[in-house]
């Protein structure tokens, strides 16, 4: 992934003092070829317990849901790709998330169809995560051109309550709901 500010596994992004408050994720790509069963990915978000950063998910926010509390919200889903910009779009207000949540971990999945496709079978793929005007990371997917599902974020709270965030591309085989049991795990 491309970051304006930092690489992935490298130092967590944040503001001086008050931390990452409220992101959105984009995803596009373009729509399959004429013929051929369309390409519908999917943004999925983890979010986790303070006392289990780890374990599983305490919910997941992908197409059609939203979190309980209103704080994580998939406000754009593309089934096709079909569009101009970012086809799918979700926004996630870290300030208002309560502090019983500690991590959230952002991914992106292939809903598979007729056929297994790959990141690498789908044209013009491009994830940008920004907060404000701000690009944080960009990311075309390339180095998991061979995976079905990818985390592609990781935002954690700090000591003093502030939300950070890493980079954190890593490929999957795998479908997407199995992905969202694995896409928290250590990264």
């Amino acid at each position: 992934m491309r970051s304006g500010r930092a690489r992935g596994g490298g130092s967590p992004v944040s503001s001086v003092s008050k931390g990452i408050r409220k992101v959105e994720v984009g995803l596009k790509w373009d729509p399959s070829p004429a013929g051929e069963p369309q390409n519908d990915l999917d943004i999925i978000a983890a979010t986790y317990a303070k006392e289990d950063p780890y374990g599983s998910p305490v919910y997941l926010v992908h197409f059609d849901s939203r979190s309980p509390d209103g704080t994580i919200t998939l406000n754009r889903d593309s089934r096709t790709g079909q569009g101009f910009g970012f086809d799918e779009v979700m926004t996630l207000e870290l300030d208002r998330l309560s502090p019983a949540y500690s991590r959230v971990v952002v991914g992106v999945a292939i809903q598979q169809h007729e056929e297994q496709k790959v990141f690498g079978d789908i044209a013009n793929t491009a994830v940008r995560i920004r907060e404000g005007h701000t690009d944080l990371a960009l990311s075309d997917l390339a180095e998991v051109a061979r995976s079905t599902a990818s985390t592609i974020a990781e935002f954690t709270r700090d000591e003093s309550g502030a939300w950070l965030f890493r980079e954190a591309v890593r490929g999957f085989d795998t479908d997407p709901t199995s992905f969202a049991a694995l896409m928290g795990s250590e990264l």
